[in-house]
């Protein structure tokens, strides 16, 4: 058997992955730090937010980001990819550069939401564009060079965030906002439409959205799912308590149980008469699987920073760094007046009985620095009887117990993937898509656990580093891989939509993510002090996910991904 020749890539691919990698500096540029400055003290420039607050955010608006371009792909298909291009930067813009100017919840919830909504107008459109301009010899190169172009911006946005923030932490949000004010010239000037425009515009939006209900479901379906989401958004919005939102929820689906058991399976009927339905069932059932894969994932970028900053002692690499000290300024900054202010103030209060010395330790991992408890406390006392020895203590600590920037460890992850990426997409692309993302993901979980020893050894650096990169390993054969999967069967016309609706499974990932990342953190890092425990937690969800893709693939899904009809809930046969 003759190996077909690879189609070469044409210069609209090129153009939206020079796209992608913008957008991501902006994305990771704040993404990846914004564990930190919402949990980092006012006084310090962050938010103060709680780790239940940093949690919900985390989760509730990149719920919203990757489930809108389930409508915005459609509509992609409809009126032409580049004006979803430009609507999106133009909300993203402006909302990146408002992050940085709010300081309440309810105003960072807005602007983050602003930039949610940007954001699903840009995802299903660059995807669909590599979609519609690969074909069976070259797509899963295309899709391996796409990750890693996506990392290219992953890898360089927290570098240079993290660097900027040393200067101000607005200055993260500016930079985020200039990235996407930059990929103005790129969509308007050198993006080619790899759409039939004629096709396209000549079919109503009706049938756009009839489109999607194929996928989705019917109108039942969607009152139920989007009265859901309104109730969440209330939630998430501090509009309603946690337990109004548990009391509505009982009420909402309650009242639309009986409502089906009254209803009929007949397509003919009103749709207020029909049973709920859902649309491809197998490929619902899928990406429900996925959102597991996703919810494992997003831990790197929600939990790994703050846990780096407050559990893992970096010392060792600080050492490595030390016959450098440009770069060990650079990868372990350590503010000196910052940190004298701090400790001032700590040993006023601990000695008033107002904070206790693990509260002091953990207020004080935002300076960058982690000292022994046995020797802070020493040091506590000491300063509260002659204040003026603050200033000689935090020289001291500053030498001896600094750390490296949480953001910049991460940032291993993305260089990982942009020197393996298209080598590993190479490998993989010899094997159906769907083994391989079980390979993937049972990696991406052994990494995640692997992240739990690195708590109280003395090569806490190095360890947390290994398993950063056995992470990526697994994210490098699986991610790829699960967007190929679902480009394979995809009809032509529908591209972005399909597209759209695999985003379906990272939003639900993100919204069980973040909420998880608040409670376990809170609970169990913090609370039960086993932030072990937490990593082999997050892994085992990992493994189940892994087990759901194998049972998934075992009864042969696949097959009846793209011709499943919809299937009434509560029918009979």
């Amino acid at each position: 058997m003759t190996t077909p020749v690879r189609t070469p890539l044409p210069s609209t691919f090129y153009v939206a992955n020079t796209m992608e990698i913008f957008e991501r500096l902006a994305w990771y540029g704040f993404f990846t730090l914004s564990s930190l400055y919402m949990t980092s003290p006012a006084h310090q420039g962050g938010l103060g937010f709680s780790e239940q607050e940093r949690g919900l955010l985390q989760g509730m608006i990149p719920f919203f980001l990757y489930l809108f371009p389930v409508l915005t792909g459609a509509l992609a298909d409809r009126y032409g990819y580049r004006k979803m291009f430009l609507i999106a930067y133009a909300i993203m813009c402006p909302s990146y550069f408002l992050l940085g100017q709010v300081s309440s919840f309810s105003g960072f919830f807005i602007a983050f939401m602003g930039v949610a909504i940007g954001a699903a107008c840009f995802k299903p459109v660059v995807t669909g564009t590599v979609a519609r301009t690969t074909d069976h010899t070259n797509r899963g190169l295309g899709f391996g060079i796409f990750y890693m172009m996506v990392n290219v911006g992953g890898f360089l946005g927290p570098f240079i965030a993290g660097y900027v923030r040393a200067i101000s932490w607005d200055w993260v949000f500016i930079m985020s906002a200039i990235w996407i004010g930059i990929n103005f010239i790129p969509a308007t000037f050198f993006y080619r439409e790899p759409t039939d425009l004629h096709q396209q515009r000549g079919k109503p939006l009706s049938q756009v959205l009839r489109d999607i209900q194929e996928v989705l479901g019917n109108a039942r379906f969607a009152l139920l799912f989007f009265g859901t989401l309104v109730i969440l958004l209330s939630y998430g919005a501090k509009w309603i308590s946690g337990e109004q939102c548990l009391t509505i929820y009982l009420v909402w689906f309650s009242l639309h149980f009986l409502w089906n058991t009254l209803a009929k399976s007949d397509k003919q009927l009103p749709w207020y008469r029909q049973k709920i339905a859902l649309g491809n069932k197998p490929f619902v059932i899928y990406l429900l699987i996925l959102s597991g894969f996703w919810m494992v994932y997003q831990q790197i970028f929600i939990t790994l920073p703050i846990y780096i900053r407050d559990f893992v002692d970096t010392s060792d690499l600080v050492a490595m760094l030390a016959p450098w000290p440009g770069l060990l300024d650079f990868f372990a900054p350590v503010d000196i007046t910052l940190l004298s202010d701090e400790l001032l103030s700590a040993a006023k209060a601990y000695t008033a009985g107002s904070l206790s010395l693990s509260e002091v330790y953990f207020d004080l991992v935002h300076a960058k620095v982690m000292i022994p408890r046995e020797e802070l406390g020493a040091a506590l006392g000491a300063i509260a009887q002659s204040p003026e020895l603050a200033s000689q203590y935090s020289q001291q600590f500053a030498q001896q117990y600094r750390q490296v920037n949480p953001e910049y460890l991460i940032g291993l992850n993305f260089l990982s993937i942009v020197l393996m990426q298209v080598m590993v997409s190479r490998i993989a692309e010899r094997f159906s898509p769907l083994p391989v993302l079980v390979a993937g993901t049972l990696i991406l979980a052994l990494g995640t656990a692997l992240g739990g020893l690195a708590h109280g050894i003395l090569m806490g650096g190095a360890m947390v580093l290994t398993s950063i990169l056995v992470f990526s390993i697994g994210e490098m054969v699986a991610s790829p891989k699960s967007q190929e999967y679902v480009a394979s069967f995809a009809p032509q016309d529908k591209k972005a939509m399909f597209m759209g609706y695999y985003f379906v499974s990272s939003a639900i990932g993100f919204l069980l993510a973040g909420p998880l990342s608040g409670y376990l953190y809170a609970e169990v890092a913090k609370g039960a002090e086993q932030p072990a425990l937490m990593w082999y937690i997050i892994g085992g969800f990992g493994l189940l996910a892994a087990i759901g893709l194998v049972l998934f693939h075992r009864f042969g899904a696949k097959q009846t991904l793209s011709q499943a009809q919809p299937t009434a809930l509560g029918a009979q046969g």
